[in-house]
């Protein structure tokens, strides 16, 4: 069935935004907002891409990506938590950064595809018995390794946030650090470490791109994913749950386009390209007229952390 397809492709565009809307939520749950999601992934991308190119291993090259998202994590940490800088300045510095770094990095890349070995490790498989759940089973469980790997992500992620001690905390410096600190909470740790995971799941969604969904080397190879899982942060929430569907609801808006050619049907890219947006801008408008307060941003977010004002 054609819209089995669309949807099974629409889970494989959807897979990067998954990982780097994943990595922002941690980022923001700490009371961070990192507009850098661009760079981080274009990082991954490369850094993946090269070492699965020179290594011929799957494994080195997911490390390698996830090493290079938590780097820029890192410099953003040290520049927002440290220092103090700006969070919207140095968010857009690091995607200029991640950008230039990748261009420079992947002069030598281009025309050039992941090896074979790499590509057998990424190939689609169905699970058992789960394949046989009807339209669901052939939508979700006839996937790639990678893709079952962002499932379990963002099963975990959630358990950890509203079901576990560290969660709790981690939530809880996001919305309150100063109770937080007051409470013991160590505020400067909890905020490294979560924007470092975060980091890292944004190069693994890069990742996903140069390894698995061109996969080859090309220039800017995110085009505008990295805003995008920005914008489906706030689309989502701040629920690693609902960023599943978001992600994959996004990732079938980006492909429809292509779609509709078989049907004859013509409508401009650039349009395709607003949807994600007005989307986010639809889902804003109606938490606004809610107005609930579990579907509102960390009260912290953007805001730096001064300890001699608590």
């Amino acid at each position: 069935m054609a819209i089995i397809v669309f949807l099974n492709a629409a889970v494989q565009a959807g897979t990067p935004l998954l990982f780097a809307t994943l990595g922002e939520i941690m980022t923001e749950k700490v009371g961070n907002l990192n507009l850098g999601v661009e760079g981080l992934m274009l990082m991954g991308a490369v850094a993946g891409f090269e070492i699965g190119l020179v290594t011929s291993n799957a494994y080195m090259a997911l490390l390698g990506a996830a090493i290079a998202g938590a780097f820029g994590g890192l410099i953003f940490a040290f520049l927002t938590v440290s220092l103090k800088a700006n969070q919207v300045v140095t968010g857009l510095s690091l995607t200029i950064l991640g950008t230039g770094l990748s261009g420079f990095a992947g002069k030598s890349l281009m025309g050039k595809v992941v090896p074979e070995n790499v590509g057998h490790f990424f190939k689609a498989f169905e699970i058992p018995l789960l394949k046989d759940i009807p339209i669901l089973g052939q939508i979700l469980f006839n996937q790639n390794i990678f893709i079952y790997f962002g499932y379990f992500m963002a099963v975990v992620l959630g358990i950890y946030m509203y079901k576990t001690r560290w969660g709790l905390n981690m939530r809880m410096v996001g919305e309150n650090p100063s109770a937080a600190d007051a409470s013991g909470i160590n505020i400067n740790i909890y905020k490294y470490v979560h924007i470092l995971a975060g980091g890292a799941l944004c190069g693994l969604g890069g990742a996903y791109l140069s390894l698995v969904y061109v996969p080859a080397w090309q220039e800017n190879v995110t085009a505008g994913r990295g805003w995008i899982a920005v914008a489906l942060v706030i689309f989502s929430t701040w629920n690693p749950n609902k960023a599943v569907l978001g992600a994959y609801f996004f990732g079938g808006l980006d492909i429809i386009g292509f779609r509709l050619q078989k049907f004859d049907i013509s409508i401009s890219q650039y349009i395709v390209d607003m949807f994600p947006y007005l989307a986010t801008i639809i889902v804003l408008i109606m938490i606004s007229m809610r107005k609930s307060r579990e579907n509102m941003p960390p009260e912290g977010l953007g805001n730096p952390y001064f300890r001699e004002e608590r």
